[in-house]
């Protein structure tokens, strides 16, 4: 596959209504085809289920050229939130109904997007495996399980790749799952490979409305943001050596962790979406490398890091940011 992806999601979900032009996303996905990225990522609880719509009737007749991934396992709710569903008839219908909207025969990624605590994992697992059995899906793929459930799955039927958030300021996920996906072959998808924005440097607090999902994330509080800041600060620093943006060297940081490991980005626009493709061609240096180990661990966590380290969480982050 290509060495960056494209992450969908914020074309229809996460950001708000005002947020979201399918027009211009439409635009977005075609151009990322002509840019040579080949991989696409959504899941059907993004809209919910527009953005696999979006994804479906925009690429269809490009769909021998690229890889679609989608996810499973998370039920929107009337209210906005969501729960689990690992139940085997559940997934299969969730599978159906993907197929559908996505306008094709096979799904090439499929990933339980949320292990379902109500239900033995290697039942999940082994309904997802009967889909590959049948034809409909190539290939599963897992995210936000911890590493002994790694383990437990990947007995059951190979992962064939995992997708957590590694970042400049989300780095602990290379403490235990990368090294995991090392050992046993496994590919690492890398979402918010930009800090959904925050390491552009271009993202304030106040830009936040009470629609956007970031919004009740503490690592997107005012505290949080005004914190961080030195983060984007040495981001810059190192991009202005190489005439890049801070956005170019989060993703080329995200790109040296390894040859397995793809960064996918998410945009709505063309310029990002380009200046994110080029980020690819960034080569930083041994200099580059350790000013950014160097720089501060981020302040505050993400509503995700609770399903999986919560219990690791400093506690002072919990305080101080809800």
């Amino acid at each position: 596959m290509s060495s960056i992806g494209l992450g969908c999601s914020s074309m229809s979900h996460g950001y708000g209504p005002r947020q979201r032009d399918e027009e211009t996303s439409k635009k977005v996905l075609l151009r990322a085809v002509e840019l040579g990225i080949d991989l696409f990522d959504t899941a059907d609880v993004y809209g919910p289920w527009s953005n696999e719509e979006l994804i479906g009737e925009t690429l269809r007749d490009h769909r021998n050229e690229v890889l679609i991934a989608t996810k499973c396992g998370l039920v929107p709710g009337p209210d906005g939130k969501f729960s689990r569903n690992g139940r085997p008839e559940y997934l299969r219908a969730a599978c159906e109904g993907s197929l559908r909207r996505l306008r094709t025969d096979v799904i090439d990624l499929y990933q339980l997007h949320r292990v379902d605590p109500e239900v033995p994992i290697e039942e999940t697992w082994g309904a997802l495996a009967e889909l590959v059995t049948e034809g409909k899906v190539r290939a599963l793929g897992i995210s936000h399980a911890t590493v002994e459930e790694l383990a437990l799955v990947h007995k059951v039927f190979p992962i064939a790749a995992v997708q957590y958030e590694l970042s400049v300021w989300a780095k602990h996920n290379r403490d235990d799952i990368l090294p995991w996906c090392r050992e046993n072959g496994v590919g690492f998808l890398a979402f918010a490979p930009i800090g959904r924005g925050y390491l552009t440097g271009r993202l304030t607090n106040s830009a936040l409305d009470r629609y956007d999902s970031r919004s009740g994330d503490p690592r997107f509080s005012a505290i949080a943001m005004a914190a961080n800041r030195d983060i984007v600060a040495g981001l810059k620093a190192v991009a202005a050596r190489h005439g890049a943006t801070p956005a170019q060297v989060a993703i080329a940081w995200t790109l040296a962790q390894g040859d397995d490991v793809v960064p996918i980005p998410g945009t709505k626009t063309r310029r990002w979406l380009e200046e994110n493709v080029a980020a690819a061609q960034l080569r930083l240096t041994e200099r580059d490398m350790r000013e950014i180990e160097e720089l501060p661990a981020s302040v505050g966590h993400m509503s995700w890091d609770r399903a999986r380290i919560g219990a690791r969480l400093p506690e002072r982050v919990g305080k101080e940011q809800g």
